[in-house]
């Protein structure tokens, strides 16, 4: 498999940057930011939004989402407004693209950075000149109508944050972010941490489990008999708790693990099943560990910078590893691998990530080595 990422180069000043910036830079007052994907796809943009404030301190930023990721950017100063519109709504897309197309409109913006890369996109963006928005610079990821700025470089098989890292290397922004960058509110950070204290659990004492995935997305779950063996290993290693992170769809999934660990080692596990998105940043910073099946919640949990292993198998490690330094992903090695399917045509449950097994994901957290041969670590 491909090398994981390397992170982005530091800057070494203010003044190198300004003498190599395009003159069109200085022009750009109003930025609108367009990234409407699932919940892991929002959260690692969030790197390069980041690059785009770094690259254009003084502009004012907006944000257009979907509903879903609104709650990702509570209180988060680097957008003045965030425009939640769902225009993939199903029967009423024709309606919410004229609310898209009238909100752009007002915006007024000098450049538009398109961090989609979909026909939908393409397509309103091409209207807006008929509705007179005439936006100067249009950043995207693939060449042609309606972009000014785009690649110069083929992004099919490139994991996002490459893809995306190309798109604004061609606008002359350095790439300088090496995770996801998002705001926690004190509120809700103190309200972790009140959580936290009023369950025993001290910082990088507990190693944090998130087992679960949305329901249509179950064969990308490891499977609860696999985590409670991790659990009981690294109980048995010293780890003070288990802490299980698992909103409505992955309650079962939490309970079925809670269950096994508990009958070896009752008092040891944790299920917080009431968190706002924001508050999984807080918590997993105090973890000494954080083992992930390939989730949404994984790319929000990357933001604290903890070590962190997500488990792929029907998904292509290379392209859905959540970005970070110290983010780790797990794989087989031989076998069928990346079919995105939703249900296995060779068992009841996935072969893929039934191969890695919990010694060997327990090795690789408690002595930094995995001696399986079988599994690929990226």
């Amino acid at each position: 498999m491909n090398a994981p990422l390397a992170p982005a180069r530091l800057h070494s000043g203010a003044g190198r940057r300004d003498a190599t910036r395009p003159a069109w830079h200085r022009g750009v007052r109003r930025i609108l930011v367009i990234k409407w994907s699932a919940l892991g796809d929002v959260a690692l943009a969030t790197a390069i939004m980041e690059d785009l404030r770094l690259a254009f301190p003084d502009a004012t930023m907006h944000l257009n989402t979907l509903p879903a990721a609104q709650a990702l950017f509570a209180a988060d100063a680097r957008f003045e407004r965030v425009l939640a519109i769902d225009v993939r709504a199903r029967g009423q897309r024709l309606l919410q693209a004229w609310h898209w197309l009238r909100a752009v409109r007002a915006g007024n913006y000098d450049l538009l950075v398109d961090l989609q890369a979909s026909d939908h996109t393409r397509l309103l963006i091409g209207l807006l000149p008929m509705l007179g928005c005439r936006i100067r610079q249009r950043l995207g990821w693939r060449g042609g109508f309606p972009y000014t700025l785009h690649n110069a470089v083929r992004t099919r098989g490139l994991h996002p944050i490459a893809a995306m890292r190309a798109m604004l290397a061609c606008a002359g922004i350095e790439a300088r972010t090496t995770r996801p960058l998002l705001r926690v509110p004190p509120v809700l950070a103190d309200a972790a941490l009140d959580l936290l204290q009023r369950h025993g659990l001290t910082a990088r004492g507990f190693a944090v489990f998130m087992p679960g995935s949305q329901a249509a997305g179950w064969l990308k779950r490891w499977g609860a008999d696999r985590y409670a063996q991790l659990g009981c290993l690294l109980l048995e290693r010293g780890v003070e708790r288990i802490v299980l992170i698992g909103a409505r769809d992955e309650a079962e999934e939490c309970a079925r693990i809670r269950a096994a660990i508990t009958r070896s080692h009752p008092g040891r596990v944790v299920h917080l099943d009431d968190l706002h998105l924001l508050q999984i940043i807080s918590v997993c910073a105090r973890a000494r560990w954080i083992i992930a099946n390939d989730t949404g919640i994984a790319h929000v949990a990357a933001a604290c910078g903890r070590p962190l292993v997500v488990l792929c198998g029907p998904t292509d490690a290379r392209r859905v590893k959540p970005l970070g330094p110290q983010v780790r992903a797990l794989q087989a090695r031989d076998g069928c691998l990346n079919c995105y399917a939703k249900t296995c045509r060779h068992a009841d449950a996935p072969q893929c990530l039934a191969r890695i097994e919990p010694a060997c994901v327990a090795r690789l957290l408690l002595d930094d080595a995995c001696t399986a041969t079988d599994i690929n670590i990226l």
